[in-house]
């Protein structure tokens, strides 16, 4: 037999288990593997920075539902990916970091880049190993492709000794390997479905909340179908808007903390009672809270709160036998009472907004710069999103219609992941438009991935909320006082950037000249950068309940 590398191992291992992306930033010792990947037909999209590349190959992990892959360096190119890892872990994405790393034959040596790689990396991932010889490269990619994947998704990490990529064995000394294929979908014992849908018959103010487990499932259709039967109000978390359209009369989001603070019963989907949602406790949630709670992962049902009805398995599956139980049983909510109450209160709040959402002050507030973007954006959008105030006010004003169309920093609150997340994104929906909605700051964490889409001709649209720094700044910088911890220069033309690195970029200051800037942008299907003035002393307006409960906390979501 022929011999063959152990880079183009890699390349064919990651072949057989249906990967069709990689994003890395290539150097010593895995300059190899990239030539070696497009030689197999994967394409790899070289970043600026590891953690942009991590970013990317998370995001791509949760659209495809195969293990997004990022390649990496040794050393400080690994611990670079740490948060991604972190970040994967915590959203429950599937992911793969390969890295480089020191030739085994001098391990303690001292060698270039030696770090302990796979300690760093151990908290935050699921399966964690080095490659020990060439002719192991394909099982140890196939079990980090089976760990990233079966039951509660996650992230993998395999380092690649230097001397391992470069390692020459015949063909037939390649331990097989077999092609992982897609993870189970466990259902319900018909006894628990019984039982929730009981429950739901016996509460007066039930409220139906779903997140990005049911999205990444894949549940939407059944979700749908759920809510078109009996009748339920419904709220989604960030990351579950689209499931459902925003713009259904059910949803609760308008009026989200009256509807959770009055259920009497909660049937939880694909999401946990976290900070997200208050813990589940009072007195965001009523004392006496009645919960079902589905998740593929059976530790996180009671946590916080506990669950009178557990179902440990597939959103999907779980949820097509609850609505043929349904469809069986003839059940339909009838409590007109709870519904037009919820009604009531989303008018009152929706009413409050209006203001912020009409006014022509200059600099503008996050509400009316939003109202432009959701007036000229395309309804199918798929729209990234990070930074703290422009995040959660996109949330109140910008509706989501399809499922999987809004990313953003997730249950970690990671800053920096944008960039990465939109470039992901264009990639595996080619044919869609991505908008990248970015605060200043967080797009001071990632920026220079801006050139990848230049580079990649990737039509992504950007646009940074400009309010001179972290939670806003001053419009002139004093040198004779301390600044503000948080500022920047004042008024940064990050257009100009855009333009330098050979995409189209355009400045507003105005509503009119928002406008315009987006719908050219749009029109345009060219990398675009659209930097957008608002109002450093613009704010969320006031809440019932702030986020957290410690004092001067800033809101990341």
């Amino acid at each position: 037999m022929a011999e063959i590398d152990g880079a183009t191992i890699v390349a064919r291992a990651l072949k057989q288990q249906g990967i069709e992306h990689v994003f890395g930033v290539i150097g010593i010792p895995i300059n190899d593997v990239a030539p070696a990947l497009q030689a197999e037909g994967i394409q790899f999209f070289g970043m600026h920075h590891e953690q942009g590349a991590a970013y990317a190959a998370q995001c791509a992990g949760y659209l495809t539902r195969r293990p997004g892959v990022c390649l990496t360096v040794s050393g400080p190119g690994a611990t670079n990916t740490v948060s991604a890892l972190a970040n994967a872990q915590a959203n429950a994405w599937p992911m793969i970091v390969l890295s480089g790393g020191s030739d085994l034959a001098r391990k303690g040596m001292g060698d270039f880049e030696e770090m302990p790689q796979i300690e760093a990396t151990l908290p935050y991932t699921k399966y964690s190993v080095v490659a020990a010889s060439a002719k192991r490269l394909p099982v140890c990619i196939e079990q980090a492709t089976r760990a990233a994947l079966y039951g509660r998704p996650g992230a993998a990490y395999i380092e690649l000794p230097g001397d391992v990529i470069l390692d020459r064995i015949d063909e037939d000394a390649i331990e097989p390997a077999a092609t992982v294929p897609p993870p189970p979908q466990p259902q319900a014992d018909p006894a628990q479905i019984e039982a929730a849908l009981a429950a739901l018959r016996s509460a007066q103010r039930p409220l139906l909340i779903f997140g990005k487990g049911a999205a990444y499932a894949r549940a939407e259709d059944e979700l749908r179908l759920l809510v078109d039967l009996t009748g339920l109000p419904w709220l989604s978390s960030p990351m579950g808007k689209g499931l459902i359209p925003d713009d259904h009369p059910l949803s609760t989001a308008a009026c989200r903390t009256y509807a959770i603070q009055n259920a009497d019963l909660v049937l939880m989907v694909g999401a946990r009672f976290n900070w997200i949602f208050h813990f589940g406790r009072p007195p965001r949630f009523a004392p006496n809270l009645r919960v079902i709670h589905v998740d593929i992962a059976p530790e996180e049902i009671g946590r916080n709160v506990p669950a009178e009805i557990v179902i440990a398995g597939d959103a999907k599956a779980v949820l097509a036998q609850l609505n043929r139980a349904i469809e069986q049983s003839v059940w339909r909510f009838s409590g007109s009472a709870w519904v037009e109450k919820l009604d009531e209160e989303r008018q009152k709040n929706v009413a409050k907004a209006e203001p912020l959402l009409d006014s022509n002050d200059l600099p503008m507030n996050y509400y009316r710069m939003l109202r432009v973007i959701r007036d000229v954006m395309p309804r199918d959008t798929f729209v990234t999103t990070e930074g703290a105030a422009t995040m959660d006010i996109s949330r109140q004003v910008l509706n989501t219609y399809d499922a999987r169309h809004r990313i953003d920093a997730g249950s970690l609150g990671t800053m920096g992941v944008g960039l990465g997340q939109a470039i992901a994104t264009q990639l595996v929906n080619p044919r869609s438009r991505v908008l990248a909605l970015e605060g200043d700051s967080a797009f001071g964490f990632d920026g220079m991935e801006i050139e990848v889409a230049v580079r990649y001709r990737l039509p992504i649209v950007f646009v940074v909320v400009n309010n001179n720094g972290i939670g806003g700044g001053p419009e002139e910088l004093d040198y004779d006082q301390p600044l503000p911890p948080g500022c920047f220069v004042p008024n940064i033309r990050y257009e100009k950037i855009m333009e330098a690195l050979g995409g189209l970029g355009f400045f507003a200051e105005t509503p009119e000249e928002f406008h315009k800037a987006l719908e050219d942008a749009f029109a345009s299907k060219q990398p675009c950068l659209v930097n957008v003035k608002v109002n450093p002393g613009a704010r969320r307006r006031e809440q019932q309940f702030a986020w957290s409960a410690h004092a001067g906390a800033t809101a990341h979501g």
